[in-house]
């Protein structure tokens, strides 16, 4: 077995590619939030089904996704691993608790990505399965429905929005005159349905709690398993993993079923 098989079979390997992959994930979310935030503007869904479309249409995006499915999929099994392992070394607990100050993220990583990996399944079925089942199908099976904007080039507001009657549409934009318009898949009308019931509005935001506490202590470790940590920059690299990830945009993708549950 060669030295670099080696490496990345034993302990530090797994857990250099966990950080790695943990940290793609993490700039991940920094873009699907910035994306998500086109569900508050009041336009009818328009620029959020357009960014939907763009995010699973374009091709280097999905050469992309494709990576973060893998990374997802890698990230879960490597923890599901060194989760069995550190356990089967260590099959009897301490007879006295540590001294050391550990935090009760970093003792309940195993939980916190359980829910999290539950909650993506769920997402992903509930959205990328439902916005891609025509693709599955080979045909149109109007899971989700087709909407029809109309907007002014000239002032820039929007002049209609319709839902489309079932038939075979395609993702379209064309301009007659001064009239733009645009066929799209209503991703945000699934996103409404979704939204109103409150036990997924609840469960939504468990996972973001875990997501939030997730986040605290896997960044911060990230760049401790990588070595990138050194006196100067590490109280960035903490406020960061705190404040960003941990506070921001666990916030920022609770806020979304949230304010649709109670004012939409």
């Amino acid at each position: 077995m060669s030295e670099f098989k080696q490496t990345f079979n034993s302990s530090l390997g797994k857990k250099l590619i966990m950080a790695l992959t943990g940290l793609f994930l993490c700039t991940f979310l920094i873009v699907h939030l910035s994306g998500n935030l086109a569900l508050f503007k009041h336009d009818n869904g328009q620029a959020f089904n357009a960014y939907a479309n763009f995010m699973t249409h374009f091709p280097p995006i999905r050469v992309v996704s494709y990576l973060l499915y893998l990374s997802i999929l890698v990230h879960t099994i490597y923890a599901i691993v060194l989760t069995v392992s550190n356990r089967k070394a260590r099959p009897i607990g301490y007879a006295s608790a540590t001294k050391s100050p550990v935090s009760w993220s970093s003792k309940n990583m195993g939980l916190l990505g359980s829910i999290l990996l539950l909650f993506i399944v769920i997402h992903m079925k509930d959205f990328w399965f439902k916005y891609h089942q025509d693709d599955f199908a080979g045909k149109s099976t109007n899971v989700i429905p087709f909407k029809e904007y109309k907007t002014d080039l000239v002032t820039g507001k929007q002049l209609s929005a319709r839902d489309l009657p079932p038939g075979d549409y395609k993702y379209a934009i064309y301009t007659e005159g001064s009239v733009e318009t645009m066929v799209a898949k209503d991703l945000n009308q699934t996103v409404e349905v979704a939204f109103k019931q409150w036990w997924y509005v609840a469960f939504y935001v468990i996972a973001l709690g875990a997501l939030s506490f997730h986040l605290l202590h896997g960044f911060q470790s990230a760049f401790h398993t990588l070595g990138w940590v050194h006196r100067k920059y590490k109280p960035i690299i903490y406020f960061i993993g705190t404040w960003l990830f941990a506070v921001i945009i666990p916030l920022g993708f609770a806020a979304m079923p949230v304010i649709y549950f109670f004012c939409r």
